[in-house]
C-alpha cells in the first residue's frame, strides 16, 4: 500500500475514534513494525475470567489469506491494565480504585495498517468486502486540524516526601522481615488538563524515543505510553522473549559525564542484585508454560540509553510447548515481575497496602496477539491515564516508580522516580505548541 508517512502521522484521521489504537515503535529499531487498529468487531472491557475469553475471542477471528510474514493476521489488541491481576490472584483492595475506566480493553481487530519500519513497506489487513473503502480511507489526502494539549494545573502526588520515606521505612521493615526480596513502590502524579490527548502524545513522542509505545482511545479517555520495556514477545514457532529492565541512572549533558553514569550502573552492585531477583521470577513463570529446559537468559546487565535514563536489561527466552498459548502465557506472567517484586504476590499485596490508589494502566500492558501465534506486549511504564470530564478538559495521571531492596537508600529511590518521568512532566507543563 503506497503510503510514505510514519503510521504516527497517519494515526491522525482515526486518533479521536474509540478504541482506535497505535502501536509506535518511534524511531527505534527494537521495534521492526508499527500498527494501527480501529473498529474492533467485538471487545473484552470485564475482568472476570479474562483468559478464558480472549482465548474465546481469539477463536472467533476469520481465516486468513495473505503475506505469510505479518506479524498480524487478525486476532486480539489492546491494553490490560495492572489491576486485571486481580482476575488471576486474590489480593487486598486498601488502594483506592478512583480512576473510572475498564480494567482491560482488549478488542477483535479483523483490520489493521502495518508498516515495516526499515523498508517502510506498508500493509491493509481487512475482509475482503472492505479492502477498497478502507484504502480510500487510508490514502484520502485530508488532514484533521491540529488541536492544543494544556495542564490547567501543576502536576501533584500523591505522597509528599515525607510520605514515601515512611513507606520506604515500612518496605524496609518487610524485607528485613524476610517477607519480600523486593518491593516496587511507585508515587502518582496528577493534573487537570483541556484539549486533545492525541496532541500531548505527539509532543511525548517527540522527546522520549521509546521503542514500546502506545497510543489508545477510550470513549471516556485516553492512554498515552512511552514504554521502553517488552514484556512479552512470542514468534509463530514459539520462542518467547521477555526483557525486563531493573536498573536505572539519569541521563548527564556531558558525554563523559553521561558515559560514566552508564558504566556506574553496568558494574553497580545493587543493580544487578536487584536485576537478576527479576530474571529469576520470570524464569520462574515462563517455566510454567515453556518446554522444560528451554527456559535461558542469553544475556544479562545489558545497558539500553533512553533520552531520560540509562536502564540496565536482561534477556529471557523459553520455548511454547504449544504455539497456541500465547494468552495462557500472559495470564501465567501477569503482572511483569519487573514492576512488582519478588516474590511476586507477597509483594503486591504490599504494594496494594503502601500506595494510597491503584495503578490502573500503569504498569499493564500493550500488545497483539495473532491468530497465527505471533505476539509483542510491553510493559506500561512511562505511562498515563487520561480521564475525560467533557469532550475537552479532564484529569491526565503519571507514575513513577523503582525496586526497593534492603540496602537501597531513600533519597536515591524517591529521585530515580523524578528522574524517569524527566521527560514526561515538564514536556507536558511547557506550553509548547502542537508537533
Amino acid at each position: 500500500m503506497p503510503i510514505n508517512s510514519p503510521l504516527a502521522e497517519v494515526f491522525e484521521r482515526c486518533a479521536h475514534e474509540p478504541w482506535a489504537l497505535l502501536l509506535d515503535s518511534c524511531d527505534s529499531a527494537a521495534g521492526q513494525w508499527d500498527m494501527i487498529f480501529r473498529q474492533p468487531v467485538s471487545l473484552v472491557t470485564d475482568i472476570n475470567d479474562w483468559p478464558s475469553q480472549l482465548a474465546a475471542l481469539l477463536a472467533q477471528t476469520p481465516s486468513y489469506e495473505g503475506p505469510q510474514h505479518l506479524p498480524f493476521q487478525g486476532g486480539l489488541a489492546g491494553a490490560w491494565s495492572y489491576d486485571a491481576g486481580r482476575a488471576l490472584e486474590q489480593l487486598p483492595t486498601q488502594a483506592e480504585a478512583d480512576i473510572s475506566l475498564p480494567d482491560i480493553a482488549v478488542g477483535l481487530y479483523t483490520q489493521a495498517l502495518m508498516q515495516q519500519r526499515v523498508t517502510g513497506e506498508t500493509w491493509l489487513l481487512a475482509e475482503a468486502s472492505q479492502i477498497k473503502a478502507l484504502s480510500d480511507y487510508w490514502l484520502a489526502a485530508e488532514q484533521p486540524a491540529q488541536q492544543h494539549f494544556t495542564l490547567k494545573s501543576a502536576w501533584q502526588s500523591n505522597m509528599t516526601a515525607e510520605h514515601y520515606a515512611d513507606k520506604f521505612k515500612q518496605v524496609q521493615n518487610y524485607l528485613l522481615a524476610g517477607d519480600c526480596y523486593q518491593v516496587n513502590l511507585a508515587q502518582r502524579f496528577q493534573a487537570n488538563y483541556q484539549g486533545t490527548t492525541w496532541s500531548a502524545y505527539k509532543n511525548l513522542r517527540a522527546h522520549n524515543n521509546a521503542p514500546f509505545s502506545a497510543y489508545f482511545k477510550f470513549p471516556e479517555g485516553a492512554l498515552l505510553s512511552l514504554s521502553p520495556e517488552r514484556f512479552l514477545a512470542i514468534d509463530t514457532n514459539g520462542h518467547v522473549e521477555t526483557k525486563p529492565i531493573k536498573g536505572t541512572r539519569p541521563r548527564q549533558t556531558d558525554p563523559v559525564q553521561d558515559q560514566a553514569m552508564a558504566e556506574a550502573l553496568r558494574h553497580s552492585t545493587k543493580d544487578r542484585a536487584e536485576n537478576v531477583m527479576i530474571v529469576d521470577l520470570l524464569r520462574n513463570d515462563l517455566s510454567r508454560v515453556c518446554k522444560p529446559s528451554s527456559v535461558k537468559v542469553p544475556q544479562l546487565f545489558a545497558i539500553e540509553s533512553y533520552p531520560a535514563v540509562h536502564h540496565l536489561v536482561s534477556t529471557v527466552v523459553g520455548e511454547l510447548a504449544d504455539t497456541k498459548q500465547g494468552i495462557h502465557l500472559l495470564a501465567q506472567c501477569f503482572p511483569g515481575g519487573s514492576i512488582t517484586g519478588a516474590p511476586k504476590i507477597r509483594a503486591m499485596e504490599i504494594i496494594d497496602e503502601l500506595e494510597p490508589h491503584r495503578r490502573s494502566y500503569y504498569c499493564g500492558s500493550f500488545g497483539y496477539f495473532s491468530q497465527h501465534g505471533h505476539a509483542d506486549t510491553n510493559i506500561a511504564i512511562r505511562t498515563l491515564v487520561a480521564v475525560q470530564q467533557n469532550p475537552q478538559t479532564g484529569h491526565i495521571y503519571c507514575w513513577a516508580g523503582g525496586g526497593l531492596v534492603a540496602d537501597s537508600e531513600c533519597a536515591a529511590e524517591y529521585q530515580e522516580t523524578f528522574d524517569k518521568v524527566a521527560r514526561i512532566l515538564p514536556v507536558l507543563s511547557a506550553e509548547s505548541p502542537p508537533v
